[in-house]
């Protein structure tokens, strides 16, 4: 189980009963400090959702969650690889941190459908651009499937393609406490593949668990 919480709003220990009971941590939508976010790193918090977005933001003086993540080499971050959530600048250098990073995708309903907008809590989101936005023009959530953020890693950010695919398969694993069964080819592993055109990264056949779905373009 992963639950995405604000450090500063819940009482001290409260992230430690949580992970001693095997339930994964993460920091998202807060505006902790940097001594609040490490106070959670050290009661077992493992990682921040889509690093960046939704929190305190990185400043000089109060460096906040990005700056403690980066520098927790035992915690995971997501990243939403969409060029719109994070600029490519600030990606490359969350990348070059000892945190462990990995793609999130952020996908909302235009994601695999058919319908330009959608509601989200009663609010109309409309896509454009590949931005989704609420009337004020706030994001609200991506238009990325995961194979859009892994094509975005090599095309504008310059990683590898085995890099890439890392960060979406088995640093996730990883993350959850599943990297004995998930995220990787290899005997005794559940067989969840993907064939795609390395060149363009559309995705051609997916399976999970050994059966084959429908084809799409991604």
């Amino acid at each position: 189980m992963l639950v995405t919480l604000a450090p500063e709003r819940v009482p001290a220990g409260f992230i430690r009963r949580l992970a001693d009971a095997g339930i994964r941590v993460a920091l998202g939508h807060s505006a902790a400090t940097y001594a609040e976010t490490r106070a959670a790193l050290a009661e077992g918090l493992a990682g921040f959702t889509h690093l960046f977005n939704a929190m305190r933001p990185l400043e000089s003086r109060e460096p906040g969650p990005i700056a403690a993540a980066l520098e927790a080499p035992e915690a995971w971050f997501g990243l939403i690889v969409d060029g719109h959530h994070v600029a490519p600048p600030m990606l490359r250098l969350a990348l070059r941190g000892t945190g462990r990073p990995m793609l999130v995708s952020d996908a909302m309903p235009p994601v695999g459908g058919h319908a330009a907008n959608f509601t989200l809590n009663g609010a109309e989101i409309r896509v454009r651009d590949g931005r989704c936005t609420r009337a004020d023009g706030t994001l609200a959530g991506a238009a990325i499937g995961m194979a859009d953020a892994v094509r975005n890693c090599v095309a504008m950010l310059g990683l590898p393609l085995t890099v890439a695919l890392r960060l979406a398969s088995a640093e996730p694993a990883a993350f959850l406490g599943l990297s004995g069964a998930l995220g990787r080819i290899a005997p005794g592993f559940r067989a969840d593949l993907v064939a795609f055109d390395p060149d363009t990264i559309e995705v051609h056949q997916a399976w999970v668990a050994g059966a084959a779905k429908r084809t799409w373009r991604a």
